[in-house]
């Protein structure tokens, strides 16, 4: 979900520091975790949001994962898989031995279709089933082995398979057509899940029969949830969590120095993007293009950088960011400042009074959402061309508002399911989008297929390109920023880069006492 593209160690370590064996104390001591990602289901057949997947990636095992830093997905659950020869079209994954779910009972072949096939049969509103849009059959061809079959090349599908979509479940313990609601999990990741509080905790002990890519599962980790990142930072300050990941506040973030003793911070360069999205339907108020490239005149994202998150942020201009192969400035070569006249200059040529009243959503709890919210208010208003109202939603609400098509529009963070560009087309701009702006384009739908074709991804960048450029010219949706990472831990904890190393993997049994 984050593609790292350079890691810089802030905290100053002690020589010989990073190479000390944890004390025989400290073997079972829980390492306690501070997120502000909020988890939004237990059932990865009908979650599709960061902290969701940063859970499923310790408690339940896909058949491929990926390593620190890796682009290329590695056997987990599989002991080996592979397209056929010359065959983009049919996928074959043979099973590792003794993987067995806390039943007891071994995973199988039909363990890995059943997962597949109801992700997506249930096809819910905020599940990940657009990753699997080309997947047109599995087939069980005995215990050990499973066939995928799309319905067109797709040199991408390794990659999602190693994502939280691809979880495998137990057949015995999830229904086929509905989400599980017990709130249980039966995974066969490096964790289990003891206990779970909604919205507060959730208790992870190693799983002492794993069998996976791992060579072995990590300390007991406590992940606990706030509702905003400054609950998190007055909880990192009382000393509650050892580990704060994902996000502390912007002002405390930018004060943060290498020079302090007593913490490990950990920056990186992420390929997280964050756009404003647009409901292109009939009867939005942003239906027409010409009013999307008004707004698109009007967003100054480098005020949003710098003022709203002091500098944490890079200003973005395009739908796939920097550091992915296919990257552009396509927003900065259609509207390259802010201009009111440009801007009026279109909403006169749509027929649309003046000014365009339009609501404008965001996710509580989700980084500093209310103040970008009145930062964009203020732009967009500045002129008199648009009247913003303004409404912040409890995640899950805004989830669901968003899925509905509810909205006028909203900006919500996106976080790279896994390293290639590939994971910016379809999600956010190919019909049927998961972020269910109503927008089509035949083109841009054609630019994705075709860049699936290509085991060599370099050989792709020029469908994203045309991509990008069409998305600059309709804006279904407007880029505003690509963020930075950081990971903040005690001195005695060591492990935090893992948890931001951009391929998606939230490696909590990387975390170890030092």
């Amino acid at each position: 979900m984050r593609i790292l593209v350079t890691l810089l160690v802030l905290a100053v370590v002690g020589i010989g520091g990073w190479q000390l064996l944890p004390s025989q104390e400290n073997k079972n001591r829980t390492i306690t975790v501070g997120t502000t990602d909020a988890v939004t289901g237990l059932d990865p057949a009908g979650a599709y949001d960061a902290g969701s997947w940063a859970l499923f990636s310790n408690v339940f095992q896909s058949l491929l994962t990926f390593e620190p830093d890796g682009v290329e997905p590695v056997p987990d659950a599989a002991k080996s898989c592979g397209f056929a020869p010359g065959d983009l079209k049919t996928y074959r994954c043979t099973l590792r031995d003794g993987i067995t779910f806390p039943s007891g009972r071994a995973m199988t072949a039909e363990d890995v279709k059943y997962s597949f096939d109801r992700v997506k049969k249930i096809n819910s509103d905020v599940g990940p089933s657009s990753l699997f849009d080309l997947l047109a059959s599995v087939t069980a061809d005995d215990a050990r082995t499973v066939t995928f079959h799309l319905k067109a090349p797709d040199a991408t599908f390794p990659l999602k398979v190693a994502t939280g979509a691809g979880a495998i479940v137990d057949k015995d313990n999830y229904p086929a057509d509905a989400l599980r609601k017990d709130g249980a999990v039966d995974g066969t990741g490096p964790y289990r899940l003891a206990s779970y509080t909604k919205g507060k905790l959730a208790e992870l002990t190693p799983n002492p029969h794993y069998k996976g890519y791992l060579s072995g599962t990590g300390r007991p980790v406590d992940l606990r949830y706030y509702s905003d990142s400054a609950k998190l930072d007055q909880a990192w300050k009382d000393k509650k969590v050892d580990v704060a990941s994902r996000t502390l506040p912007p002002d405390v973030l930018s004060r943060m120095t290498p020079s302090d003793p007593d913490d490990r911070v950990n920056e990186s360069d992420t390929s997280e993007t964050r756009n404003l999205y647009l409901n292109t339907r009939a009867a939005s108020p942003l239906h027409d293009t010409r009013v999307r490239q008004a707004i698109a005149w009007l967003v100054n994202r480098e005020q949003l950088a710098a003022t709203v998150y002091q500098g944490t942020v890079d200003p973005l201009y395009s739908l796939i960011p920097t550091g992915i192969t296919g990257h552009t400035t396509s927003f900065f070569d259609e509207y390259p400042t802010q201009s009111t006249a440009k801007a009026r200059a279109l909403l006169t040529q749509a027929g649309v009074s003046l000014p365009l009243r339009f609501t404008f959503a965001y996710g509580k709890g989700q980084g500093p959402g209310a103040e970008e919210a009145a930062a964009l208010k203020k732009q967009l208003e500045a002129g008199g061309l648009f009247k913003v109202d303004v409404k912040g939603y409890e995640w899950t609400d805004f989830q669901e508002h968003m899925a509905a098509g509810k909205l006028d529009a909203w900006s919500v963070g996106w976080v790279a399911d896994y390293p290639d560009a590939d994971t910016f087309g379809q999600p956010l701009v190919g019909t049927g989008s998961t972020m269910s702006t109503g927008y089509s384009n035949k083109d841009v739908d054609q630019y994705i297929r075709d860049s699936r074709r290509f085991a060599d991804r370099g050989r792709a960048a020029a469908d994203f390109q045309r991509i990008q450029s069409d998305i600059a010219t309709d804006v279904p949706l407007i880029p505003l920023w690509q963020r930075k990472e950081y990971t903040v831990s005690t001195e005695d904890v060591g492990g935090g880069q893992y948890l931001t190393d951009g391929t998606g993997v939230y490696r909590l049994w990387r975390l170890d006492w030092i």
